[in-house]
């Protein structure tokens, strides 16, 4: 008797991007790359890579009409099951691709960044504003993706006024949207509830763009076991931990990754997670040095706190994986030299570690501690614990 198989089929996507004017190959190439880390989170394999110089994508179709000839002849050769495309498509152009590729999927950028967050939120709150963020995107392109959401059905007993099917589907989305509503304004004044309850502690929350490790230094400065893998946003709901640094107690709390080209209903969902980040007093903004592209990602952070009213914060910068740093391009700058250049060109003070391998993680632990005490102090002023007390520097090897 033969065996059958019970392991799901690997999907294989096909990447598309545009490079425009202000963005150079190089930068659409780390892009699809991403992209492409993107689709491995969920669960996708990347077979190849479409990119094509435009003034600005396509308003019809994305790519110009050579390219996609080009595409759609290698997808039908190849049998890829879908298509992703770098920037989010607009209902035309959805409808226009799905009619061009027929039966292959198409997604964009925020579909996948949906599709990751469905599959990795765990609480009430993360899944309500996931589903939310998932109406809101479905909304405007029903005649495209076509649902079933609850069809009425013609004939007999059913004829009156009526309405068309993607009428219907719209007014229920709608009332679905109004109902996620609803169930997030509760949820945020429980959480509101929580945080005041939590008294006034000093609230530190780590920052910073997806995958740089954020989650691997929380457990490494309170000794949790917060989930951490090597994956787009691992971490989706926001892990709040108390901490102690020598007589101080404070808050230290983990956020979801950022990311480039975010869908701005997507931020708008989860402003309420974000919360921990417009309420913290303090932001480690963490960045991976080893990663080629890490000042634009400093970047699209600083964007993002913006957004969220957030970027005057007291801030520590953290440069992480020092331990896989290999320098910048041609120039090849030493650890030391980019130290140097770093803090000269930014003029503010830096903290490089490693969280992976443990190295000057009681140099970060006193930075904290420093700024800390300080706003605890101008609460405080007669906290009398905190009067006379240096922080004492061990050897990383010592702590650990």
């Amino acid at each position: 008797m033969g065996t059958y198989s019970t392991a799901k089929k690997q999907e294989r996507a096909v990447l598309v991007g545009v490079i425009t004017p202000d963005e150079t190959e190089e930068q659409e190439r780390e892009y699809l790359d991403e992209l492409a880390f993107l689709a491995e989170t969920a669960g996708a394999q990347t077979i190849k890579m479409f990119m094509q110089k435009l003034q600005r994508p396509d308003s019809k179709t994305f790519v110009g009409t050579g390219k996609l000839q080009e595409i759609i002849e290698y997808v039908q050769a190849e049998e890829a099951d879908m298509v992703i495309f770098d920037d989010e498509l607009s209902p035309s152009q959805l409808r226009n691709l799905g009619r061009e590729f027929k039966e292959v999927k198409i997604l964009d950028r925020s579909n996948m960044i949906l599709d990751i967050f469905a599959s990795r939120a765990q609480t009430a709150q993360a899944k309500t504003q996931v589903e939310l963020a998932q109406y809101q995107y479905l909304l405007p392109r029903l005649t495209r993706m076509w649902t079933h959401l609850e069809r009425q059905r013609g004939g007999i007993g059913m004829r009156g006024p009526g309405e068309s099917q993607i009428e219907t589907d719209r007014r229920i989305i709608l009332d679905k949207i109004a109902l996620l509503k609803e169930k997030l304004e509760k949820i945020d004044k429980q959480n509101a509830t929580q945080r005041k309850n939590r008294g006034e502690l000093v609230r530190v929350a780590l920052v910073g763009y997806t995958n740089v490790g954020k989650s691997t230094i929380l457990n490494l400065l309170t000794k949790s076991e917060v989930f951490a893998e090597n994956k787009l946003f691992a971490t989706l709901d926001t892990t709040v931990r108390k901490m102690v640094i020598q007589n101080l107690p404070f808050l230290l709390s983990d956020t979801v990754g950022f990311i480039r080209k975010l869908p701005h209903h997507l931020i708008e969902c989860f402003k309420s997670t974000l919360a921990e980040v417009r309420e913290a007093d303090i932001l480690i903004h963490v960045a991976d040095i080893s990663h080629p592209n890490f000042e634009d990602h400093i970047n699209t952070v600083n964007e993002t706190l913006k957004e969220l009213g957030a970027r005057d914060k007291e801030m520590i910068t953290v440069f992480n994986k020092i331990d896989a740093y290999k320098g910048e391009g041609d120039t090849t700058l030493s650890l030391d030299e980019f130290k140097s250049t770093w803090m000269a060109k930014h003029n503010s003070p830096a903290i490089f570690i490693s969280a992976q391998n443990k190295v000057n993680i009681d140099n970060l632990r006193k930075e904290i501690y420093e700024k800390a005490k300080a706003i605890h102090l101008s609460r405080y002023p007669y906290d009398g614990l905190l009067y006379n007390m240096d922080y004492v520097v061990e050897s990383d090897d010592q702590q650990e």
